[in-house]
């Protein structure tokens, strides 16, 4: 995909069949580009195959895509175990497993098949794009372009640039997201980037608050009560426990182990018991069939707590000013990130003003006294603004 794809459609090739890589494929397929699905594991292009056909399937039921439009889509589609068969694609998009060792190998692996010319884009989440483009010949082509989850439907992209990402790669990376009718955002190659980085707060502190004995749906319906679609145990149950504690394990550690981002241990023993959330028909909560309609009835009706919403709401906003403190993304990117890529119902710079700083670093200050832990240090900048009496819009 060089200067010129802006005008004609690239060829493009989609490393990895699961949920997130058919989503990926779907997309460039609708949006008139020739791609191929590629997975090493048989059974796992089959079900991105068949996932693709179903969903284009339902989007003609639901009349947002005429059933011309779909067959002329899956035209586009081919499907290939061999990773040799991406060797004309103008753009690479990874999605594969959320693992440094193994993105890296693909990377070292692709540089040698597609053309010089080619772009090579990671899907991760919250790994280092430097790390995976520092070793190649061709780093000033190698891009971040997280999409979320379903991508289809998710209007928000993270476009990450490496440190030696050529600015036209940038360019052009963000003009086809445009034309796939994407909000692109571009976000410093730092751990968790703006959504993944901001929203550990959102699941960290829910934690450490249940492992005080407060119920998981007591929780929930706080943060319900104040706007969330879905309460930080909900939504965990949703992503899956083992891939929503493996990224904050990995922006721990990408932190070099600062105390904001720290893993639970009751997380950590639910993933080793395997209660891993819906996948699994058990996780905060039970999705066995015969309990699920009861489950769902006693989350809706526990208690809020406005103690508990205040809490989770004001590390939010801090981890949201420290990513503006320290140029993650503008503002707007951040309010427009977290509104886009994880469905707040606002801005959290947008709902600090709202409120006050004074009102979040009052929250924080009784937090770090009661704790005496450095995970509720308060963000230089939310003191700045109650100096200055400015505000983040």
């Amino acid at each position: 995909m060089s200067n010129s794809t802006q005008s004609t459609k690239s060829n493009i090739a989609v490393i990895g069949a699961g949920t997130m890589g058919s989503g990926i494929a779907q997309l460039a397929i609708l949006h008139g580009h020739s791609t191929i699905l590629i997975d090493s594991n048989a059974a796992s292009l089959a079900r991105g195959k068949e996932l693709i056909f179903k969903n284009l399937e339902r989007e003609v039921q639901k009349k947002r895509v005429s059933k011309l439009e779909a067959d002329a889509s899956l035209e586009l589609l081919k499907t290939s175990s061999a990773l040799a068969d991406c060797a004309n694609a103008n753009l690479v998009i990874e999605a594969i497993v959320e693992s440094l060792p193994a993105k890296e190998a693909l990377f070292a692996a692709l540089e040698e098949i597609v053309p010089t010319d080619s772009i090579l884009a990671t899907n991760t989440s919250s790994l280092s794009v430097a790390a995976l483009a520092g070793k190649r010949k061709f780093s000033a082509r190698v891009i971040g372009m997280h999409f979320f989850n379903p991508a289809p439907v998710m209007k928000l992209v993270e476009v990450v640039p490496g440190a030696l990402t050529d600015n036209a790669i940038i360019a052009s990376t963000v003009a086809l997201l445009k034309s796939w009718k994407k909000t692109t955002v571009i976000a410093k190659d730092t751990p968790g980037f703006i959504v993944n980085r901001v929203a550990r707060a959102y699941y960290g502190e829910a934690l450490r608050i249940a492992e005080e004995g407060v119920k998981f749906a007591v929780i929930d319906a706080s943060m319900r009560a104040i706007g969330f679609k879905m309460g930080p145990f909900e939504l965990i149950d949703l992503i899956g426990n083992d891939i929503n504690y493996a990224v904050t394990c990995s922006v721990f550690e990408a932190f070099y182990y600062d105390s904001r981002y720290r893993p639970s241990v009751m997380q950590r023993r639910m993933v080793e018991n395997n209660l891993l959330g819906r996948k699994t028909k058990r996780g905060f909560f039970s999705y066995e069939t015969s309990l699920e309609q009861t489950n769902t009835s006693a989350q809706n009706t526990e208690n809020s707590d406005t103690k508990i919403s205040d809490r989770i709401l004001a590390m939010l906003i801090n981890e949201a000013a420290e990513a503006l403190r320290l140029k993650v993304a503008s503002a707007i990117e951040i309010d427009l990130s977290m509104t886009l890529g994880v469905n707040y119902p606002k801005g959290l710079l947008q709902w600090c003003d709202e409120l006050g700083a004074e009102k979040i670093v009052s929250e924080l200050q009784s937090l770090h006294e009661r704790y005496g832990e450095e995970r509720y240090r308060v963000s230089p900048i939310l003191k700045d603004l109650i100096k200055t009496n400015l505000k983040f819009h």
